[in-house]
C-alpha cells in the first residue's frame, strides 16, 4: 500500500463551437488516422479531415469492434512505415483502443522512438476510452479478451462533437449509455475511489440517467446527446482514477467467450453485480459498506434511499427498469443465447473473471463460487 491517492488529468478535452480549432496545431505535421471502414463510407472521416490545416494525411480503416490482435499489427505495421507525429483516432471506442493499441506496439517495436501526439474524436457515447488508459483487444479464435494499462495510453487530446453520435442507431445507444452507467457506478464504489473520481462520477450517473432514455427515443435531440457524449468521458476520466470491478471483469470473460456487445452484458449484469456487492442477498450475506456508496448514489437520483440497504436495492430496481426500458434482456436466455453455451465454459469463465484486472478493483472480494452464482443467474 503506498499510502496516498493519486488523481491524474492528462487530456485536453475540447468541445463547442469552434472546437476543430484545436487541430491548427497538426499543421505541416504527419497525421495517422485510425478508424473503421464505417467512418469512411459514411463522409465522418472526410468530414474531419476537412477540419486539418494542411499537413500529410495516411488512413488506416480497418479496425472492426473489438480490435483483435492482428488487425493491431496490421495498423502498426503502416504507421511504422508512415512515422506519424500524430495519431488521430476517429470513431467509436474499438478505433480509440485500436490506436491506443498502435502507437503502444510502435513504442515497443521502435529502434528510435520519435514524439506521438494520440488524439480522439469519439463517435459514440459509451466507452470514455478517449480519457483513459484502458484498451481492450481481442483474440476472437481463443475467445479472450485483453485488457491493456499505462499512462501512456491516455490521448493528449479529446474533441467532444456530440452531432457525430446524432445518427447512432437506438440499440446502440441503449447498449453504450448503459456501459456509460457501469462505469460510473464501478467507479463509486471501486477500491480506489476518491473524492475527485467520485466528482465525475456522481455527475455522469446523473446525466445519463436524465438523458439516455432521451436520446434513446429520439436520436435527434442534440442537447441530451450532448449530456450523454459529456457523461461518458467524465465516467471515463473517474474509472480511469477509481478503477472498475467484477462487472467489467465478468463482462470481459462472458462477452469474450459469447460474442456479445461490451455494453450490453454490461447492462445485463449491473443490477446482480449491485446486489452483490452491497449484500442484499441472503445467498451473499448481510448488508456491506458498499451499499452506502449505492444508497448516496440513489439518493442523487431521487430514488428511496433512507438506509442503506434501500438505497441500494432501489439504485439496482432503477438499473433493471432501465434496462427494460431500453429492450436489453434480464438474461442470456431471454437474449436468444442457450444457458447451456455458459454451463459447458463455466469454469473457464470463472477463472477469466477473476484473473481480469478490472476485478481487482471491486469492493468486495468475490470467491469462485460466487462467481458462479453470478454467471449463472445472468445465463437464466
Amino acid at each position: 500500500m503506498t499510502g496516498f491517492q493519486r488523481f491524474f488529468l492528462k487530456t485536453e478535452i475540447v468541445s463547442g463551437p469552434g472546437m476543430y480549432g484545436r487541430f491548427g496545431a497538426f499543421a505541416g505535421k504527419r497525421v495517422g488516422i485510425i478508424t473503421d471502414a464505417f467512418m469512411v463510407k459514411s463522409g465522418v472521416v472526410d468530414r474531419i479531415r476537412a477540419k486539418l490545416p494542411p499537413c500529410e494525411v495516411e488512413v488506416f480503416s480497418q479496425v472492426v469492434p473489438e480490435p483483435p490482435l492482428q488487425d493491431v499489427v496490421k495498423g502498426a505495421g503502416r504507421m511504422a512505415e508512415f512515422r506519424p507525429d500524430v495519431l488521430l483516432a476517429i470513431g467509436g471506442g474499438s478505433a480509440i483502443d485500436a490506436a491506443k493499441a498502435i502507437l503502444a506496439t510502435l513504442r515497443e517495436a521502435a529502434a528510435t522512438v520519435w514524439p506521438i501526439q494520440l488524439a480522439a474524436v469519439p463517435t459514440t457515447s459509451g466507452t470514455g476510452s478517449e480519457v483513459t488508459c484502458y484498451a481492450v483487444i481481442s483474440e476472437p479464435e481463443r475467445g479472450l479478451k485483453h485488457p491493456l494499462r499505462g499512462d501512456g495510453l491516455v490521448p493528449d487530446i479529446a474533441v467532444l462533437d456530440p452531432e457525430l453520435v446524432l445518427s447512432v442507431p437506438a440499440k446502440v445507444t441503449a447498449d453504450t449509455g448503459m456501459d456509460v452507467i457501469t462505469h460510473a457506478l464501478e467507479a463509486y464504489v471501486a477500491v480506489g475511489a476518491s473524492d475527485f473520481s467520485d466528482a465525475f462520477a456522481e455527475k455522469a450517473v446523473s446525466l445519463a440517467f436524465a438523458n439516455l432514455t432521451r436520446v434513446f427515443d429520439d436520436g435527434s435531440d442534440l442537447a441530451a446527446r450532448t449530456a450523454l457524449h459529456n457523461a461518458s468521458c467524465m465516467a471515463g476520466m473517474a474509472f480511469n482514477a477509481a478503477g472498475l470491478g467484477l462487472n467489467h471483469g465478468l463482462a470481459h470473460a462472458i462477452g469474450g467467450q459469447l460474442h456479445i456487445p461490451h455494453g450490453r452484458i454490461n447492462a445485463m449484469l449491473l443490477p446482480l453485480v449491485v446486489a452483490y456487492n452491497a449484500g442484499l442477498s441472503a445467498d451473499f450475506g448481510s448488508c456491506l459498506p458498499a451499499a452506502g456508496r449505492y444508497a448516496a448514489i440513489a439518493a442523487r437520483l431521487g430514488l428511496e434511499a433512507s438506509t442503506p440497504r434501500a438505497g441500494a436495492a432501489s439504485l439496482a430496481k432503477a438499473l433493471s427498469r432501465l434496462n427494460e426500458r431500453l429492450g436489453i434482456p434480464v438474461t442470456l436466455r431471454a437474449a436468444g443465447i442457450d444457458p447451456a453455451s455458459c454451463t459447458s465454459i463455466e469454469q473457464d469463465l470463472v477463472n477469466a473473471a477473476l484473473a481480469d484486472a478490472c476485478t481487482a478493483s471491486n469492493p468486495r472480494r468475490p470467491t469462485a463460487d460466487e462467481v458462479r452464482q453470478l454467471i449463472r443467474a445472468v445465463a437464466g
